[in-house]
């Protein structure tokens, strides 16, 4: 610890924003008043002392005129001149005065009274004393080493004494005059060296952060210095190309400038263009705008503004192609074939454009998957000789991907559409959006109603993408939408397009298409020529029929690979000889037992019909029509069991149906002569299979109806009998939709006698021919028919349980 010993009296040497630590030695000048007064009463004491000792003075910092209240004692050791000629004195700290009163003295000089302060440190040193001397070595020289002081480094290192090196930072330049009073007014060593080495640590990590900033800016300078030293040699390099070429000397803006008036665009996308030129000539090379300004333009310049394809008026020959193409799907090839027709008249008559707007259409094809949807687009482009472009919709959340991005988005890109049109290379190609109703919305807008411009054939022809910013005729695009669910599409997006359903292939169909598209394409893909593997009707009937059952032919092409798999595989084990035709009754061998037997084909006992209350109808899902079962029970008495329960995960429209075909039975159970004292004792169950998929819907009443009075009457329900329809509280039987989707279920379900409401009997029109005559259709108008048609004769009484 620091104590204060020796009294001492002293002239005054007052240092102006200035601070000398002990150990330091400093020239002073002379010519100063201070100096001089203070250096001549030092020598003028001792002379008069006569001891032979040196002059001493007290170093006082002075701030703003106030003096600190520690000094330091200094011994002038020489006097002399500086190195400029001026006379100076050269003087060395010694220690540290604290500083008492004034008092008076020879010369002209100020003098005090103070007290030596003794700052010897205790030996050994304690540890973290130790530990503190080492840090400071350790900073002071990484310092010393970036300005390449080495001298000073081994002088710092050779410093034991604690207090003589904390002083030691008296000579840090980076030090402000308030942190060296600091120091001096630190009295314990230990304290002092602690605090010189916290200034030492925060200056060096300020000249890290300095010197990284430092690097960067220099990086980017040099990295600009680069840029601007390669560009003026590529512009030279260009220069002397166009010499050897014979070219004129021009700018990259006088040749967009060129490109733009060269192009032939309409007369609105020229002077936009020419705008964006105006702005690209007056940005620097430097500036970000100038990129964007050039994809803009090389972008509007790529759009094939004044490009079409002429349509093929061959109304017969592109009758020809879509039947080549596609087996079935008569509805949209007819629609076709008019549209051309319609578009040929049109030309004849020079009515090609009216009020801005050609003829483009927008078809919805909507139907299960598997059917042809996107493969026939295609073949409409293909019979209407135009491009073709495909655009997958599906998970689409982003109403940018329709409309583009604003420009002011880094990376903006256009569209979809306008990406399709200049992927197309015309203005009127065949654009297919696919899975339009997988189309979502989140907080990025919603994409389905940014298509609603693009599908209003109204709208169209002035279409304005986000990032042309121009406007963009669509009116001549031929738009066709596909879509599996219709009530996924939203109604304002579906009233602008023209519904055309694909509601599945009949079984003759299917063999059609799997004899002349599916068998060819899967023969070369497995390896094999057509004179090798034949696959005989019969065996493709039954592919259809019971190995596959859906609406389109997919399954159906997976089961004709896998059999050709199969014969290839045995083929090359040795197994199977070529050529092979393959039966119906080769099947089993191949590929394993069928998946879909029809409920006719069963046997009687194992039919689900074969216990009063089960029926039989008839829905339609996603996937296309399908056979639907209903199951009824009843408690047992005993149980205490009442009312209705219902199971199979069904919708609140298909339980009210259960609800109304119960009561009607109540109501009208003595008129049917059926035991309704049981419904009210009893307990009634109805299951819909399967219970793991949703099921709702108004069709499946009169189901339910008959379910319940087999149940009731022991009356089995006929194997041969699906049904659908709504049913009211009074027995009427309503009409309800997809009525050749459920045919055509049913005749892949080997049914053959349908019940349908009376009011849809004009829907048999949509159904083919060959489907109408392999089923016997009922059209009924009260329940009472259908009990009639669809329960058996024979009485079995089993009102328990089904």
């Amino acid at each position: 610890m620091a104590s204060t010993s020796t009294p001492l009296t002293l002239p005054v040497l007052p240092l102006d924003d200035e601070v000398v630590l002990p150990g330091m030695v400093v020239p002073f000048d002379l010519s100063d008043t201070d100096v001089r007064a203070a250096v001549e009463a030092a020598q003028a004491a001792a002379r008069s002392s006569g001891s032979g000792s040196k002059p001493q003075v007290l170093l006082v910092p002075r701030i703003d005129g106030t003096y600190a209240a520690t000094g330091v004692l200094g011994t002038v050791e020489q006097v002399g001149r500086l190195s400029d000629g001026d006379p100076g004195a050269l003087i060395r700290g010694r220690g540290r005065v604290r500083i008492g009163a004034g008092t008076t003295g020879p010369g002209a000089a100020l003098w005090v009274e103070g007290l030596k302060v003794d700052e010897t440190v205790p030996e050994p040193l304690p540890g973290a004393v130790a530990e503190l001397v080492k840090e400071y070595k350790a900073l002071a020289t990484s310092w010393l080493k970036k300005r390449g002081a080495w001298q000073v480094v081994d002088r710092v290192q050779q410093i034991e004494d604690v207090s003589a090196l904390a002083d030691n930072s008296g000579y840090s330049p980076f030090l402000s005059t308030e942190q060296k009073v600091r120091l001096l007014e630190t009295d314990d060593p230990a304290a002092r060296l602690k605090l010189a080495t916290e200034q030492l640590r925060e200056h060096l990590a300020e000249q890290d952060v300095a010197e990284s900033i430092a690097k960067d800016v220099q990086e980017g300078v040099d990295k600009q210095q680069r840029e601007f030293l390669l560009r003026r040699q590529l512009d030279a390099v260009r220069k002397e190309l166009r010499e050897i070429n014979g070219e004129q000397e021009g700018e990259e803006s006088d040749d967009y400038r060129t490109r733009v008036e060269a192009a032939d665009l309409p007369e609105n996308v020229r002077e936009a263009a020419l705008k964006e030129v105006d702005k690209l000539e007056r940005s620097s090379d430097q500036s970000p705008e100038g990129s964007w300004i050039r994809t803009w333009l090389d972008t509007v310049l790529e759009l094939p503004w004044n490009e079409r394809t002429e349509d093929e008026y061959d109304i017969k020959g592109a009758q020809n192609v879509l039947d080549a193409e596609h087996a079935g799907l008569q509805d949209v090839k007819e629609r076709i074939t008019e549209y051309l027709a319609v578009r040929k008249r049109r030309a004849d008559r020079g009515l090609g454009v009216v009020g801005g707007r050609r003829g483009g259409a927008v078809l919805a094809l909507v139907g299960p998957p598997g059917v042809g949807k996107t493969s026939l687009g295609e073949s409409v482009a293909h019979a209407m000789g135009r491009k073709f472009v495909r655009v997958a919709l599906g998970g689409v959340r982003d109403e940018a991907e329709i409309r583009g991005h604003r420009r002011t988005y880094v990376g903006a890109l256009p569209g979809r559409i306008v990406r399709a049109i200049k992927e197309a290379g015309s203005m009127n190609p065949v654009v297919l959006l696919d899975e339009i109703d997988k189309v979502g919305s989140d907080f990025r807008g919603d994409p389905a109603a940014a298509l609603l411009e693009v599908l209003d054939p109204a709208q169209n022809h002035t279409f304005r993408d986000h990032y042309l910013e121009v406007e963009l005729d669509l009116s001549d695009v031929v738009f066709l939408a596909t879509a599996n669910v219709l009530e996924a599409i939203p109604e304002a997006l579906l009233d602008r397009m023209e519904l055309v359903r694909l509601d599945g292939y009949t079984e003759d169909e299917k063999v059609v298409i799997a004899r002349d598209h599916l068998l060819p394409r899967q023969l070369e893909r497995a390896g094999l020529d057509k004179d090798e593997v034949v696959l005989d009707e019969s065996a493709l009937r039954r592919l259809a029929g019971e190995y596959t059952r859906e609406a389109g032919v997919r399954n159906l092409e997976r089961s004709v690979a896998r059999l050709l798999r199969k014969v290839a595989a045995q083929h090359e084990l040795g197994d199977r000889e070529l050529p092979f035709t393959v039966t119906d009754e080769d099947l089993r061998g191949l590929i394993g037992r069928p998946h879909h037997v029809p409920e006719s084909a069963q046997d009687p006992a194992e039919r689900r019909t074969a216990v009063p209350g089960v029926a039989t109808g008839l829905a339609v899902t996603g996937a296309g029509g399908d056979v639907l079962f209903v199951e009824a029970s009843l408690a047992d008495p005993e149980t205490g069991a009442s009312g209705l329960t219902l199971t199979g995960q069904l919708g609140d429209v298909m339980k009210e149906s259960a609800q109304i075909a119960l009561s009607f039975l109540r109501s009208h159970g003595a008129e049917l002569e059926l035991p309704v004292g049981d419904l009210k004792e009893r307990g009634v169950h109805v299951h819909f299979p399967a219970g793991a998929v949703p099921k709702d819907g108004p069709s499946a009443g009169v189901t339910l109806t008959t379910a319940l009075a087999s149940l009731l009457s022991g009356r089995l329900v006929r194997t041969d009998v699906a049904m659908t329809g709504e049913v009211s509280l009074t027995g009427r039987v309503l009409p309800i939709g997809g009525v050749k989707q459920k045919l055509l279920a049913a005749h892949r379900a080997g049914i053959t006698t349908v019940i349908i409401p009376k009011r849809n009997e004009a829907d048999l029109d949509d159904v083919p021919a060959e489907i109408l005559e392999k089923l016997d259709v009922h059209p009924v108008t009260d329940v009472r028919q259908v009990l009639e048609l669809a329960l058996t004769e024979a009485e079995v009484r089993v009102p328990a349980a089904a």
